[in-house]
């Protein structure tokens, strides 16, 4: 089993990065193979709504979002990892779920999720509740903590002062773990994921 943990954040090892190894270290010492993927420092689109992606199978734009969503189809769950900017997730990471929900959410349906706010002091549960909406409109279990999964820190060192952060990490990390074998125990008794109506568009304006 493997989880793909997404740093959201323009920088490669800075707070984000130091939360998301946390979580890390519990999927490993669980057996749980990993993947810290980061989205990179250089701009990313925001979906223009073309539809090209459901012509070509990937979107049209050729940027770590694409690379991401062929990762996915081999994953198992996922993490998505966060700044908080302005009480909210950073402008990066926002385009890269909208276009990689868009254009890929077929590999993500059914496979666990979880989310993570690193925040100097505060918006991170503006933001939690932000990136958890990816999930919940499309079918992923959402694998919660013992506490909103934030940390709190201005450096990478002052993160690792947050023994509470780090805890809810490592919970969060061991609660995915335990999630993944239920499913794969699942999965081997013959339990299928559940069969979706045709899907019921309905327009508030008419």
């Amino acid at each position: 089993m493997k989880v793909i943990l997404v740093n959201g954040s323009p920088h490669e090892k800075g707070c984000t990065y130091t939360a998301l190894c946390e979580v890390e270290k519990a999927l490993k010492n669980n057996g749980i193979e990993t993947e810290i993927f980061w989205i990179g420092n250089k701009p990313i689109t925001g979906c223009i709504a073309c539809g090209a992606c459901a012509k070509l199978g990937r979107c049209f734009a050729d940027d770590t979002v694409n690379t991401f969503v062929e990762k996915a189809q081999t994953a198992d769950g996922f993490i998505f990892g966060s700044p908080v900017y302005y009480a909210s997730a950073s402008g990066s990471i926002t385009s890269f779920m909208d276009r990689a929900f868009y254009s890929g959410g077929r590999f993500l349906t059914n496979k666990p999720a979880a989310s993570v706010a690193s925040c100097r002091r505060g918006g991170a549960s503006a933001t939690f509740d932000q990136l958890n909406k990816y999930f919940t409109i499309n079918n992923m279990p959402v694998v919660s903590s013992q506490y909103w999964n934030q940390v709190h820190g201005n450096t990478p060192e002052q993160v690792l002062q947050d023994e509470e952060g780090l805890q809810t990490m490592r919970t969060l990390g061991n609660n995915m773990a335990w999630l993944l074998g239920c499913i794969e125990a699942g999965k081997a008794a013959g339990i299928e994921p559940p069969e979706r109506e045709p899907f019921i568009r309905t327009n508030f304006i008419r």
